[in-house]
């Protein structure tokens, strides 16, 4: 049985690495809903001044399978400011993100510079604006190709050395926000990836839209219920589709169960201290979705640089 596991990971390492030649790898956040500024600009700031990170295992047990790092840092110049409700008053955001990416041959790192304004449009709604200039490297290490890779004939030039590209472009996203709800849209690599430089080993870089609303509510005086979704489309790649629903108690502990249609389902469990918020999610493959046989850990934190995890009334949920 591990022989045929074997055969069939290996199998879909090689289907992988063929797909990175023609477009860039899709990123999996299981989480998606603690890094709502990374898909979209116009959320930098939407839940104040914060530092995020996460850790993505993802197959767990294959060799070359994607693993994924980042982190971030958000700054509201409001909260900096020392607006009385920033969360309303502030007008500006910045954030730096940062995500490192690993899979198969290919090495990814990708950093971007955000910004996002607000325009107050009545007592608790803002529309956010947001951009993000966005660098990204990607390194080919041709001692790893695998044999399709090898006499693929864009790849195969690049065997037994070490090649680097480099791509630059831009972020577009706007936002309506509420203390309670969220919609979004927002679109990576408005430019289609065409500004590059050093070798050229994948053909395309398709912008991509993503869709995000959330809904978040105090269901009594210990118990909040939060639900989040998420949409994205890239072409020639299939649509994504998921959702996480989260159950927080006393505001110190949360459970959720999430789903990306037609591929995974996740169970995740996490703290909250007074600044604090630590999370971790397991993530299993659906039968029918023809993925290798590992499973996803997936290890995230927040820090909140100035506000506390307590409430100010009492229908407040302190988190997504």
């Amino acid at each position: 049985m591990k022989e045929i596991q074997y055969i069939a990971a290996a199998f879909f390492l090689m289907m992988l690495g063929q797909s990175q030649v023609h477009a860039q790898s899709r990123k999996f956040i299981s989480n998606f809903d603690f890094f709502q500024s990374y898909y979209n600009p116009a959320l930098t700031g939407y839940e104040g001044s914060a530092v995020r990170g996460f850790v993505r295992n993802q197959w767990s047990g294959v060799e070359g399978a994607p693993k994924t790092y980042f982190f971030s840092t958000e700054l509201d110049f409001g909260e900096l400011a020392g607006e009385e409700d920033p969360a309303l008053m502030g007008k500006n955001a910045v954030s730096v993100n940062l995500l490192y990416d690993t899979y198969g041959a290919f090495r990814e790192t990708e950093l971007t510079l955000g910004y996002a304004s607000r325009i107050r449009l009545t007592e608790k709604h803002n529309l956010r604006l947001g951009a993000g200039l966005n660098y990204q490297s990607i390194r080919l290490d041709g001692n790893a190709l695998t044999t399709e890779e090898q006499n693929d004939p864009t790849l195969g030039q690049y065997i037994g050395q070490f090649s680097n590209m480099n791509v630059v472009d831009f972020n577009l996203g706007i936002a309506l926000t509420h203390a309670n709800y969220y919609f979004s849209y927002g679109i990576h690599r408005v430019n289609g990836g065409k500004i590059t430089s050093g070798d050229e080993f994948m053909d395309a870089y398709p912008a991509s839209s993503i869709f995000q609303a959330g809904y978040r509510s105090a269901v009594s005086e210990n118990i909040a219920v939060i639900l989040n979704g998420m949409y994205s489309t890239q072409k020639n790649q299939d649509d994504n589709i998921e959702f996480n629903i989260k159950a927080l108690l006393m505001d110190r502990l949360w459970l959720g169960l999430g789903h990306r249609i037609d591929y995974a389902t996740n169970a995740q469990v996490g703290v909250l201290t007074k600044r604090l918020r630590i999370g971790y999610l397991y993530e299993f493959p659906n039968a029918t979705s023809y993925n290798l046989p590992g499973n996803t850990h997936e290890f995230t934190a927040v820090f909140n640089i100035f506000r506390d995890n307590v409430r100010t009334e009492s229908q407040e949920v302190v988190m997504w």
